[in-house]
């Protein structure tokens, strides 16, 4: 229970101080006091306060330390076990913007939505919108239980609910971008120069028709090892695939088509990985390439996207594709059901039989 202190002011009014005060294990964890004119006042404060304080979570609100959304992200950077480069790009872009400075106890979902539309306002798409709010959401679900730290859920839940209906953010579109064989020949030319000239450099020509071949993803190449290859059944194991709900330990054996482990075979057993390169590395090199060669608008996860669309061009069904491709949900290859079996455009490929030999 609050106490009220009256005292004599020089000019003869009364003052009326409220105090509030909180224990735990005997020790004072939060203090409080008002002043006022009259005793009544100060009586209708502490019965304010006191209700507000003995709310669910009420008093772990005003005892926590202050910390700004920019601190909630530096932590969440810090001790996130794994986190992507994209996304810790992400969030480290949002450290400029205002709402970063705020307190995390005063963000409400307008706020959200203001910084939403100021992205949006920037020349963001929609979808890379949505990108920077899922980014961000996953700091408002873990800062308060984890580290004390006052960021809203509902508000996030709520901001997320009015971005969508007022179109602000959408699901990214799926990529339909395949590279031409015209593209993959410049593409090849480009390496294998490279390769002579660099013999140290990166095996860049070998990897892009694995990945093609093998329909694995970049870092999924990088993280193979010889002893994750098992020549004799043609399949190889995948650590950590990439999965929305299990980020570590998801390993699955995939099928290798016969394509891919001849590529296997030409490389040196010099080192534990089979492609001992960095996915920065790779995906510098690919970028590059395409700007030299003034190929438009092609990423190497693309390639994944064409290895896929050959197996069902070859006659593959969603189960056989999926044996290689790993996908644990065959829905998730309902978008190359329209594709018809018109054969193996990669057949007579001049570039498999010259790095193979």
């Amino acid at each position: 229970m609050g106490t009220i202190n009256a005292r004599k002011r020089k000019d003869g009014s009364t003052a009326y101080t409220a105090q509030i005060l909180r224990k735990k294990g005997g020790a004072i964890v939060w203090r409080e006091a008002k002043t006022f004119d009259r005793e009544r006042e100060a009586k209708a404060w502490i019965r304010f306060r006191e209700s507000e304080l003995d709310r669910p979570g009420g008093l772990d609100k005003v005892t926590a330390k202050t910390s700004t959304l920019a601190d909630a992200i530096d932590r969440y950077n810090n001790e996130k076990s794994e986190i992507g480069r994209t996304k810790a790009q992400v969030l480290e872009t949002i450290k400029d913007f205002a709402i970063a400075g705020m307190d995390c106890s005063s963000i409400r979902s307008g706020d959200i939505v203001a910084f939403a539309q100021e992205l949006l306002s920037g020349g963001r798409k929609p979808q890379t919108v949505g990108n920077y709010i899922s980014h961000l959401a996953a700091i408002f679900r873990i800062a308060k239980p984890a580290w004390g730290m006052q960021l809203d859920q509902s508000a996030m839940r709520d901001a997320q609910v009015v971005l969508r209906d007022l179109g602000t953010t959408s699901k990214s579109d799926k990529r339909d971008r395949r590279p031409t064989l015209a593209e993959l020949d410049l593409l090849m030319e480009f390496f294998v120069e490279r390769q002579t000239r660099a013999p140290q450099s990166a095996p860049m020509h070998k990897i892009i028709a694995f990945a093609i071949f093998s329909t694995r993803r970049q870092e999924e190449i990088t993280r193979i090892a010889w002893a994750d290859l098992d020549k004799a059944h043609g399949r190889v194991l995948v650590r950590d695939m990439k999965h929305p709900g299990q980020k570590k330990g998801n390993d699955v054996w995939v099928e290798l088509p016969p394509e891919a482990l001849r590529i296997i075979e030409t490389m040196p057993k010099k080192k534990d990985r089979i492609f001992p390169c960095g996915t920065d590395a790779i995906s510098a090199a690919f970028t590059r390439a395409c700007h030299t060669l003034q190929i438009d608008d092609l990423r190497f996860h693309d390639l994944r996207h064409e290895g896929v669309s050959r197996l069902f061009e070859t006659g593959r069904t969603i189960p056989l594709a999926a044996s290689v491709s790993g996908h644990k949900s065959w829905s998730s290859l309902q978008r190359y059901s329209h594709l018809r079996e018109v054969g193996d455009k990669f057949e007579n490929w001049k570039w498999l039989d010259s790095i193979c030999s």
